[in-house]
Order: C-alpha cells, then sequence, then structure tokens
C-alpha cells in the first residue's frame, strides 16, 4: 500500500529462483521434480525398514529413522514452492508465506543439526562404552534426546522470525533465491539490520558451530577407542558404523558453514543458491543412499523387503 511518504510498503515479495536462466526452466523443473520423489521414495524406505525389520530395533536406527522424516520435512518446506514457481513462472509470495517458510526451514535445520549430534552421542557410547549401551540409551532416554532435538530451537525461531519480520520492507520486493533466507530478507528491510546480523551470526554458532564441536569431541574418542582394538577386523567393523554418519555430517555442515558463517560480501548469489542447494535438497537426497550402500544391515534389510 502506498503511504503517505513517497514510500511503499511491501506486502509481497518475488522469489527470482532460477529464472536467471529461463532457456533451461523445464529441465530444471524435471530434475528437481524427480529429485524430490527420490527424496520422499528414499527416505520413507528407510523409515519402513527401521520399524518393520526386527534386527533394526536399536538406537541408531531410531535415530535414523527420525532422522529420514525430518529430511522429508525439511525439503517439503521448499522444493514444492520451488516447482510451482517454475511450473508457472511466478514467484509471488506474501510476506506471512515468507515467514512461515523462514520459520520451518530454520526449525528443522536446527533440528538437523541437533539429532546429527545425537546420532553421534549415540556411536560413542556404542563404541567407548559398549557394556553400559543398552543401559545408557534406553528407550526412555532416545525419546527423551529426539524431542529435545525437535523443540530446543522453537523459542528461539520464533523470536528470530518475529525480530526480522518487525521491519517495514520498502523499495524492492525481488528476492534473489529460491527460497525466503535470512540474508536476502535483511536486505530489503528498511532501517539498521546491524543487531539483527549479529543475532544471525549468534544463531549459526549455537545451532551449527556448537552441535559440530560436540561431534567433532565425540568422534575424537571414538576414534581414539577405535585404534586401541587389537582385531582388525573389529577396527574395520566400527569404523563402517560411523562412517556414513561422518559423511552425512560432512555433506550437511559444510556447506550450511559456509553459506551462514561466511561474510555475504565474500559470496556471489549464484554461490550462495548454489550451497543453499547441497545443504537443502542434494544432502537428503544423498542420505538414504550414503545409510544404504555403506551399512550392511540397512542392505540385508533392503534386500529382504524388497
Amino acid at each position: 500500500k502506498a503511504e503517505k511518504s513517497n514510500t511503499t510498503t511491501v506486502t509481497e515479495f518475488t522469489l527470482v529462483g532460477f529464472s536467471d536462466i529461463p532457456n533451461l526452466q523445464w529441465i530444471l523443473f524435471g530434475i528437481f521434480f524427480v529429485i524430490y520423489l527420490m527424496i520422499l521414495l528414499g527416505n520413507s524406505i528407510i523409515i519402513l525398514i527401521t520399524r518393520i525389520d526386527p534386527t533394526l530395533q536399536n538406537p541408531m536406527y531410531f535415530f535414523l529413522a527420525n532422522f529420514s522424516f525430518l529430511e522429508i520435512c525439511y525439503v517439503t518446506v521448499t522444493v514444492p514452492r520451488m516447482l510451482r514457481d517454475i511450473w508457472t513462472q511466478k514467484g509471488n509470495i506474501y510476506v506471512l508465506a515468507c515467514a512461515t517458510q523462514m520459520y520451518f526451514v530454520l526449525m528443522f535445520g536446527g533440528t538437523e543439526c541437533l539429532l546429527l549430534t545425537v546420532m553421534a552421542y549415540d556411536r560413542y557410547v556404542a563404541i567407548c562404552n559398549p557394556l553400559n549401551y543398552s543401559l545408557v540409551m534406553n528407550y526412555k532416554v532416545c525419546i527423551q534426546l529426539v524431542a529435545g532435538s525437535w523443540i530446543s530451537g522453537i523459542p528461539v525461531e520464533i523470536g528470530q522470525i518475529c525480530q526480522i519480520f518487525s521491519f517495514s520492507f520498502c523499495g524492492s520486493s525481488t528476492i534473489n533465491h529460491f527460497f525466503c533466507d535470512i540474508p536476502q530478507i535483511l536486505k530489503l528491510a528498511c532501517g539498521d539490520t546491524f543487531v539483527n546480523e549479529i543475532a544471525v551470526y549468534i544463531f549459526s554458532v549455537v545451532f551449527l558451530m556448537v552441535p559440530f564441536l560436540l561431534i567433532v569431541a565425540s568422534y575424537g574418542k571414538i576414534i581414539s577407542s577405535i585404534l586401541k582394538l587389537s582385531s582388525a577386523r573389529g577396527r574395520a567393523k566400527a569404523f563402517s558404523t560411523c562412517s556414513s554418519h561422518l559423511t552425512v555430517v560432512v555433506l550437511f555442515y559444510g556447506t550450511a558453514a559456509i553459506n551462514y558463517l561466511q561474510p555475504a560480501s565474500n559470496k556471489s548469489e549464484g554461490l550462495r543458491k548454489l550451497l543453499s542447494l547441497f545443504y537443502t535438497i542434494l544432502t537428503p537426497m544423498m542420505n538414504p543412499i550414503i545409510y544404504s550402500l555403506r551399512n550392511k544391515d540397512v542392505m540385508v534389510a533392503l534386500k529382504k523387503l524388497l
């Protein structure tokens, strides 16, 4: 709506997405549609086999099933909207819808960081304290760890979204991204956003770096314990149970950390979109493949299901 001043208050944004490469729009639609179906199918199969196969009824696969469900939720926040924008050649999104999308992206992203940390702790207990594993990682503790991962970030994310969208948005309404992300929204805000930018860095450190350091500490202990094993076969088996999780951690944290912790002035918009594609779409697609190919128990359960 036009106000008495010469500024215009924005009530709707336009997501640019990949409209800067118009000749590839339908190819991109086909690629992202197939990837989305692969994510849904792959993660659903992981959830199914961990529920019905008796050999996978332990904490490790309980966490894996929750992680697969989280990945389905995570991509569903961004990909269907992106496919709709490519199909209609329009990227219009209301401010409220943009705020809602950003909230769920942050919530699921924060939950993923915490759940990866919980999975690292599970591997730490299994390898470094195997005699007490069933006692330490009992069903009640597993439920509490998963619930804590889902719930603990909610108040922080609500507060951050309210803080960001308390600004008026004036001038340009174009978001050069395929979903509503914090840096792009802050660029459109009227007024001084310095405090908000600091809050984003603090949020990134808390939900990215602190869990990552805990994961590194866990794997430091795990590797130390594995190297002490006298049997080469035992060492190989211990490493194989951790390799899938470690690969996912590197993929997710590597791209997310570069995107949120590196100064915005050091990245082009094209690079930011590419990095976002990695941790929002490509990593969830790779997770079922990684856990299937690098885990013999999952492969056996998958063959039995087929």
